[in-house]
Protein backbone atom coordinates (compact mmCIF):
# COMPACT_ATOMS: atom_id res chain seq x y z
CA UNK A 1 0.00 0.00 0.00
CA UNK A 2 1.42 3.53 -0.72
CA UNK A 3 1.91 5.97 1.82
CA UNK A 4 1.52 9.88 2.09
CA UNK A 5 2.37 12.71 4.21
CA UNK A 6 0.66 16.19 4.21
CA UNK A 7 2.75 18.82 5.92
CA UNK A 8 1.56 22.02 6.69
CA UNK A 9 1.74 25.05 8.89
CA UNK A 10 -1.55 26.60 8.65
CA UNK A 11 -4.93 26.11 10.69
CA UNK A 12 -6.89 26.24 7.51
CA UNK A 13 -5.38 23.36 5.98
CA UNK A 14 -5.01 21.14 9.13
CA UNK A 15 -8.98 21.50 9.35
CA UNK A 16 -9.26 20.70 5.58
CA UNK A 17 -7.28 17.20 6.36
CA UNK A 18 -9.14 16.33 9.11
CA UNK A 19 -12.62 17.31 6.80
CA UNK A 20 -11.14 15.17 3.94
CA UNK A 21 -11.08 12.26 6.01
CA UNK A 22 -7.51 11.43 4.75
CA UNK A 23 -6.57 11.30 9.28
CA UNK A 24 -8.64 8.01 9.36
CA UNK A 25 -6.56 6.41 6.68
CA UNK A 26 -3.97 4.13 8.07
CA UNK A 27 -1.29 5.38 4.94
CA UNK A 28 -1.88 9.08 5.62
CA UNK A 29 0.45 10.63 7.78
CA UNK A 30 0.40 14.45 9.00
CA UNK A 31 3.65 16.48 9.77
CA UNK A 32 2.89 20.95 11.26
CA UNK A 33 5.99 21.04 12.51
CA UNK A 34 9.53 21.59 10.64
CA UNK A 35 11.13 19.70 13.45
CA UNK A 36 9.48 16.72 12.95
CA UNK A 37 10.15 17.00 8.94
CA UNK A 38 13.35 15.16 9.36
CA UNK A 39 14.95 12.90 6.54
CA UNK A 40 14.66 9.96 9.23
CA UNK A 41 11.22 10.70 9.72
CA UNK A 42 10.98 10.29 6.18
CA UNK A 43 13.05 7.38 5.30
CA UNK A 44 10.72 5.43 8.10
CA UNK A 45 7.41 5.95 6.24
CA UNK A 46 8.85 5.75 2.64
CA UNK A 47 6.05 7.83 0.81
CA UNK A 48 5.16 7.57 -2.54
CA UNK A 49 4.22 11.65 -1.79
CA UNK A 50 5.19 14.14 0.36
CA UNK A 51 2.62 17.37 -0.13
CA UNK A 52 3.01 20.76 1.12
CA UNK A 53 -0.27 22.83 1.43
CA UNK A 54 1.59 26.42 2.57
CA UNK A 55 5.08 25.45 3.99
CA UNK A 56 7.03 28.28 4.45
CA UNK A 57 10.03 26.65 6.01
CA UNK A 58 12.82 25.19 3.62
CA UNK A 59 12.97 21.18 3.10
CA UNK A 60 16.27 19.35 3.65
CA UNK A 61 17.71 18.86 0.14
CA UNK A 62 17.91 15.25 0.69
CA UNK A 63 13.90 14.64 1.49
CA UNK A 64 13.78 16.97 -2.31
CA UNK A 65 16.11 14.91 -3.85
CA UNK A 66 15.01 11.24 -3.01
CA UNK A 67 11.07 11.96 -2.59
CA UNK A 68 7.97 13.25 -4.72
CA UNK A 69 7.41 16.82 -3.17
CA UNK A 70 4.46 18.44 -3.99
CA UNK A 71 4.04 22.19 -3.67
CA UNK A 72 0.91 24.27 -3.93
CA UNK A 73 1.25 27.70 -5.23
CA UNK A 74 -1.58 30.54 -5.61
CA UNK A 75 0.04 31.56 -9.20
CA UNK A 76 -0.28 30.34 -12.74
CA UNK A 77 3.37 29.39 -12.87
CA UNK A 78 5.93 30.30 -14.21
CA UNK A 79 4.21 33.59 -13.55
CA UNK A 80 4.79 34.88 -9.78
CA UNK A 81 7.40 32.64 -8.89
CA UNK A 82 7.92 33.53 -4.72
CA UNK A 83 6.81 35.18 -1.71
CA UNK A 84 3.37 36.73 -0.92
CA UNK A 85 1.59 35.10 -4.19
CA UNK A 86 -2.47 36.05 -3.13
CA UNK A 87 -1.19 39.87 -2.27
CA UNK A 88 1.26 40.39 -4.77
CA UNK A 89 -1.67 39.19 -6.98
CA UNK A 90 -4.41 41.75 -5.33
CA UNK A 91 -2.29 44.78 -5.54
CA UNK A 92 -1.86 43.77 -8.83
CA UNK A 93 -5.96 43.77 -9.06
CA UNK A 94 -6.04 40.43 -10.48
CA UNK A 95 -9.71 39.11 -9.64
CA UNK A 96 -8.62 35.41 -9.92
CA UNK A 97 -5.74 33.18 -10.27
CA UNK A 98 -4.70 29.48 -10.70
CA UNK A 99 -3.25 27.05 -7.98
CA UNK A 100 -0.56 25.32 -9.56
CA UNK A 101 0.98 22.25 -7.90
CA UNK A 102 4.42 21.24 -8.82
CA UNK A 103 7.06 19.11 -7.98
CA UNK A 104 9.15 20.35 -5.95
CA UNK A 105 13.00 20.81 -6.86
CA UNK A 106 15.95 22.76 -5.46
CA UNK A 107 15.03 26.27 -7.21
CA UNK A 108 11.98 28.31 -5.73
CA UNK A 109 8.88 27.49 -7.43
CA UNK A 110 10.13 25.70 -11.06
CA UNK A 111 9.68 22.27 -10.72
CA UNK A 112 7.19 20.86 -13.12
CA UNK A 113 3.52 20.59 -13.15
CA UNK A 114 1.40 18.39 -11.98
CA UNK A 115 -1.90 20.04 -12.38
CA UNK A 116 -3.52 24.06 -12.26
CA UNK A 117 -6.93 24.85 -10.94
CA UNK A 118 -8.35 28.11 -10.77
CA UNK A 119 -9.22 30.55 -8.13
CA UNK A 120 -11.11 32.97 -7.00
CA UNK A 121 -9.79 36.39 -5.05
CA UNK A 122 -12.75 37.40 -3.86
CA UNK A 123 -12.87 38.20 -0.27
CA UNK A 124 -10.28 38.46 2.40
CA UNK A 125 -6.90 36.78 2.63
CA UNK A 126 -8.87 34.21 5.48
CA UNK A 127 -11.45 33.73 2.98
CA UNK A 128 -9.16 33.18 0.05
CA UNK A 129 -7.08 30.99 1.96
CA UNK A 130 -9.45 28.46 3.39
CA UNK A 131 -11.20 28.19 -0.31
CA UNK A 132 -7.87 27.91 -1.87
CA UNK A 133 -7.12 24.62 1.49
CA UNK A 134 -10.53 23.26 -0.42
CA UNK A 135 -8.86 22.85 -3.78
CA UNK A 136 -5.62 21.73 -2.75
CA UNK A 137 -7.07 19.06 -1.07
CA UNK A 138 -8.86 17.64 -4.34
CA UNK A 139 -5.88 18.50 -6.19
CA UNK A 140 -3.79 16.07 -3.26
CA UNK A 141 -6.35 12.82 -3.71
CA UNK A 142 -6.25 13.33 -7.45
CA UNK A 143 -2.68 13.18 -7.28
CA UNK A 144 -2.23 10.61 -5.13
CA UNK A 145 -4.56 8.19 -6.81
CA UNK A 146 -4.82 9.01 -10.19
CA UNK A 147 -1.46 8.72 -12.74
CA UNK A 148 -0.50 11.89 -13.35
CA UNK A 149 3.30 13.25 -15.48
CA UNK A 150 4.46 16.53 -14.75
CA UNK A 151 4.89 18.87 -17.70
CA UNK A 152 7.35 21.67 -17.49
CA UNK A 153 6.66 24.98 -16.99
CA UNK A 154 6.20 27.36 -19.92
CA UNK A 155 6.04 31.19 -20.32
CA UNK A 156 7.47 34.03 -18.80
CA UNK A 157 8.54 33.91 -15.46
CA UNK A 158 7.83 37.07 -13.20
CA UNK A 159 9.18 36.92 -10.00
CA UNK A 160 7.31 37.90 -6.41
CA UNK A 161 8.93 39.50 -3.60
CA UNK A 162 7.72 37.90 -0.25
CA UNK A 163 5.97 41.35 1.63
CA UNK A 164 7.61 42.07 4.74
CA UNK A 165 5.97 42.80 8.20
CA UNK A 166 6.60 46.96 7.68
CA UNK A 167 4.90 46.66 3.79
CA UNK A 168 1.67 46.21 6.30
CA UNK A 169 1.28 49.97 6.75
CA UNK A 170 -1.66 51.86 4.34
CA UNK A 171 0.70 54.44 2.59
CA UNK A 172 -0.31 57.56 1.59
CA UNK A 173 0.51 56.68 -2.15
CA UNK A 174 -2.42 54.46 -1.76
CA UNK A 175 -5.25 57.05 -3.22
CA UNK A 176 -8.30 55.02 -4.42
CA UNK A 177 -10.75 53.29 -1.94
CA UNK A 178 -10.46 50.67 -3.83
CA UNK A 179 -6.93 50.38 -3.11
CA UNK A 180 -7.30 50.85 1.19
CA UNK A 181 -10.00 47.94 0.49
CA UNK A 182 -7.40 45.66 -1.52
CA UNK A 183 -4.73 46.42 0.61
CA UNK A 184 -6.95 45.38 3.86
CA UNK A 185 -8.31 42.81 2.85
CA UNK A 186 -5.11 40.96 1.37
CA UNK A 187 -3.75 41.08 4.94
CA UNK A 188 -6.62 40.25 6.95
CA UNK A 189 -5.83 36.25 7.58
CA UNK A 190 -4.59 34.28 10.89
CA UNK A 191 -0.87 34.55 11.30
CA UNK A 192 -0.29 37.75 8.98
CA UNK A 193 0.43 41.04 9.76
CA UNK A 194 -2.33 43.20 9.70
CA UNK A 195 -3.03 46.49 7.55
CA UNK A 196 -2.20 49.45 10.13
CA UNK A 197 -1.28 53.11 10.50
CA UNK A 198 1.07 55.03 12.72
CA UNK A 199 -0.86 57.56 14.81
CA UNK A 200 1.53 59.12 17.40
CA UNK A 201 2.74 56.88 19.98
CA UNK A 202 -0.87 54.46 18.53
CA UNK A 203 -0.66 51.31 15.99
CA UNK A 204 -4.30 51.31 14.63
CA UNK A 205 -4.81 47.93 12.56
CA UNK A 206 -7.44 47.38 10.40
CA UNK A 207 -9.49 44.23 9.27
CA UNK A 208 -12.89 42.95 7.95
CA UNK A 209 -13.58 45.42 5.47
CA UNK A 210 -16.86 46.11 3.37
CA UNK A 211 -16.40 48.55 0.63
CA UNK A 212 -19.59 50.63 -0.43
CA UNK A 213 -19.91 53.19 -2.97
CA UNK A 214 -18.37 56.07 -1.37
CA UNK A 215 -16.80 54.47 1.99
CA UNK A 216 -15.04 51.55 3.59
CA UNK A 217 -16.58 50.04 6.47
CA UNK A 218 -14.04 48.42 8.89
CA UNK A 219 -13.14 47.27 12.08
CA UNK A 220 -10.36 48.88 14.15
CA UNK A 221 -8.01 47.85 16.78
CA UNK A 222 -5.94 50.86 18.50
CA UNK A 223 -2.64 49.28 20.37
CA UNK A 224 -0.25 51.59 22.49
CA UNK A 225 3.41 50.77 22.00
CA UNK A 226 4.78 49.04 24.85
CA UNK A 227 7.80 50.71 26.82
CA UNK A 228 10.75 48.99 26.62
CA UNK A 229 12.37 47.58 29.69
Amino acid sequence: MNKYIVATLKKWNIEEFKKSNLHKKKNWYFISSPKKLTISYIDSIKPKYIFFPHWSSKVNNKIVNKYNCVCFHETNLPYGRGGSPIQNLIIRNFKKTIISAFKMSNQIDAGPIYLKKSLSLKGNAQKIYERSSKIIFKMIKKIAYKKIKTKPQKGRIVLFQRRKPEQSIISKNIISLRGIYNHIRMLDAETYPKAFIKYGKMTIEFNSPVIKKNNIDVRASIKLKSKSK
